[in-house]
């Protein structure tokens, strides 16, 4: 196969080296000079010397034809080194180059499905819980707690609007918009979807936002943001009565959002990994129904926006999550 390819490569070249020798011959002989003998000594050097040319060619080039007439077993076979010429050396950086491009690619969707799957499934797990208790809502003989049916809707609704931003997640800038916000209607709307939750736990919400505070921002993603915070605040505020406090600040060209809870706070081992995939951590563990994704995505996302995002905590205290808008 490699002695065919090349043939097919050189064969213009010969019939070119040809052509050239019978022009010059055709010179001589309009020019008078008419000795046959002499003619064909002469072709018959040129094509001794092109044969011997393509011969030594050839005997540089046989490892490399080899190669690439031969389809390869796996991508690692692109990694074998065999060129001799400046061309096939370059040919051969490309094709190494184009090998560590396409693994790059393969984790990169590697890892992004076996997240999605490792997601998928946690969130199942974490579904059995609310549609059990629903179920033994309906097995009991007194009437229908609706109170008690609501919340667990709540927590099947809240964990459907996750599982659809992380499917989003993935085609992030398609669905961006970003437009100015009013920051303070924006919390009081996202608060008042989920009045029932600071109900439910009686932990009372304050806010202190200047009417006019606008920020640039995508408003759907951005609620989906403060939804995971003010979620995670109440949820880990196991006392009644505390409160959860909102505010923002103006300083030059920034705006700062900062949300505050009087809960039982993040131990400081846990701090520097709560926005990790999958990190439930000390406090997740005593839930039992923490998926280790809220914060996850909330990070995700404010990078994708440019929005910088910190969190600070105190065990006992509480935490400060803070949102800077440019």
């Amino acid at each position: 196969m490699g002695m065919k390819l090349f043939i097919k490569e050189h064969i213009s070249f010969v019939l070119f080296e040809i052509l050239i020798v019978l022009f010059i011959l055709s010179l001589y002989w309009l020019d008078g000079f008419r000795n046959m003998s002499t003619a064909i000594y002469t072709m018959i050097i040129s094509l001794i010397l092109i044969i011997s040319f393509l011969g030594f060619r050839y005997f540089r080039r046989q490892s490399y034809l080899n190669k690439i007439t031969n389809l390869p077993q796996t991508m690692e076979d692109a990694l074998q080194k065999n060129a001799k010429s400046p061309e096939h050396f370059q040919t051969e950086s490309y094709l190494q180059e184009l090998y560590r491009v396409y693994q790059h690619e393969v984790q990169v969707l590697y890892a992004s499905q076996n997240r999605q799957e490792k997601f998928l499934n946690q969130w199942i797990h974490q579904m059995k819980t609310p549609i059990s208790v629903l179920e033994l809502l309906l097995q009991e003989e007194a009437p229908l707690d609706k109170k008690s049916v609501q919340e667990e809707v709540d927590r099947i609704k809240r964990g459907l609007e996750m599982v659809l931003m992380n499917a989003r997640l993935e085609k992030f800038e398609d669905d961006m918009q970003i437009e100015q916000v009013c920051l303070k209607q924006i919390v009081n709307a996202t608060i008042n979807e989920n009045k029932r939750l600071f109900i439910t736990n009686r932990v009372f919400p304050e806010t202190h936002i200047e009417e006019g505070l606008i920020v640039a921002s995508d408003s759907k993603w951005l609620k989906f943001i403060l939804v995971q915070f003010i979620t995670n605040a109440v949820k880990y505020t196991f006392e009644q009565n505390k409160r959860i406090l909102v505010t923002a600040t103006k300083a030059g060209s920034e705006v700062k959002l900062t949300i505050r809870d009087e809960g039982i706070g993040i131990p400081k081992s846990d701090l520097t990994r709560v926005t990790k995939a999958f990190f439930t951590g000390e406090n997740g563990r005593k839930t039992g129904e923490s998926t280790g994704m809220g914060l996850y995505l909330a990070s995700e996302i404010c990078e994708k926006l440019g929005h910088q995002f910190e969190i600070e905590s105190e065990v006992g205290v509480g935490t400060t999550i803070t949102l800077t808008f440019q």
